[in-house]
């Protein structure tokens, strides 16, 4: 019978973490994934090209070796294809403003003690229109994380083929939902709803892809915004649940049934944990996020949706999983 040997090694990698996550948002604020695709090899290139130090070049680069982001052969470094894909500026999937995001709120997680103690968060997820410069930095870095839950979405439910359909996508932000599904469907309409700063990124973004004409917007908040009745085919709720509490999800959800026309679907994108709260990884501890940012958000769990949709006249409630971290909810 072998013995699995204890050591401390991931609780060093645990404790360090932040370490890999500031090494990851350095390298992207100097573009050195741009610079190693477009031909740098060494850190003496990288930091003429970015206009950096060549100490700062190499203990990035050496970090990004460690994080298996960048290789190193015979001297020379180049992105790997998953650094490829989602950091280098200007493609598709690029991530690369997210990790910027995430870093710029590092500091902030010192505070997570305190909030343990208090229940009190150290950070406000609530932006109003004085906030415009925040929005207009975080909305874009957040869709590419949306847009393959949004197309696996719209799949699904073969937009494509649905026709002259009615869309409502409350808390929108980029207004990723909209992008995909009109881009599916040439004859859909959709509104969204969110903060003016929010949808003025958003107009930008889904008119750059070519479906403005269709897409418009509510300015307010989505707690006091009426809805209507009777009026919307689909409603996508987006990433929204995890900031709100029980109370306030449980009412927004009854808003929605009285706003979807007979037949219509719910649509909810979140972060889910098993009934038991044994699992998955990645949305346990972003509870933590939501302890430290909001009043009473957190991620919820597939007991709490039902109970929530079931109260609001949703009869027909199925969950699908992804293979991003979100897992879809669609309610009938």
């Amino acid at each position: 019978m072998t013995t699995t040997e204890v050591t401390p090694a991931r609780i060093i990698q645990i404790a360090t973490g932040i370490w890999g996550s500031a090494v990851l948002g350095s390298a992207v604020s100097h573009a050195l994934f741009a610079q190693l695709e477009t031909g740098a090899k060494t850190a003496t290139e990288i930091a003429t090209l970015a206009g950096i130090s060549e100490r700062g070049a190499q203990a990035l680069l050496d970090g990004l070796v460690a994080l298996d982001l960048v290789e190193l052969n015979d001297g020379w470094y180049r992105n790997t294809a998953e650094a490829a894909s989602y950091l280098v500026s200007g493609r598709p999937g690029y991530l690369g403003a997210f990790a910027e995001a995430l870093l710029s709120e590092a500091a902030s997680w010192s505070a997570l003690p305190d909030v343990v103690r208090t229940g009190v968060p150290a950070m406000s997820a609530t932006h109003d229109a004085a906030d415009a410069t925040f929005y207009e930095k975080l909305v874009p870095a957040l869709a590419p994380v949306a847009t393959p839950v949004a197309q696996i979405a719209g799949q699904k439910l073969d937009i494509a083929n649905r026709g002259d359909i009615s869309i409502l996508d409350v808390g929108g932000g980029a207004g990723v939902y909209s992008s995909t599904w009109l881009g599916l469907n040439p004859v859909a309409r959709s509104t969204q709803v969110d903060w003016a700063p929010v949808n003025a990124v958003a107009r930008r973004l889904v008119t750059a892809h070519g479906v403005g004409d269709r897409f418009g917007c509510v300015d307010g908040d989505l707690h006091t915004v009426d809805f209507g009745e009777d009026s919307y085919d689909y409603i996508v709720y987006s990433h929204v649940a995890h900031v709100e509490g029980p109370a306030d999800n449980a009412g927004v959800f009854a808003r929605f049934r009285r706003a979807l026309k007979p037949g219509g679907t719910l649509v909810i994108s979140e972060l889910i944990v098993d009934d038991d709260r044994s699992g998955p990884p990645f949305p346990l501890i972003f509870a933590s996020a939501m302890l430290l940012q909001t009043r009473s958000g957190n991620t919820w769990r597939p007991a709490d949706y039902r109970q929530w949709l079931a109260a609001a006249g949703f009869e027909d409630v199925t969950f699908e999983s992804t293979p991003t971290p979100s897992t879809l909810i669609f309610a009938r």
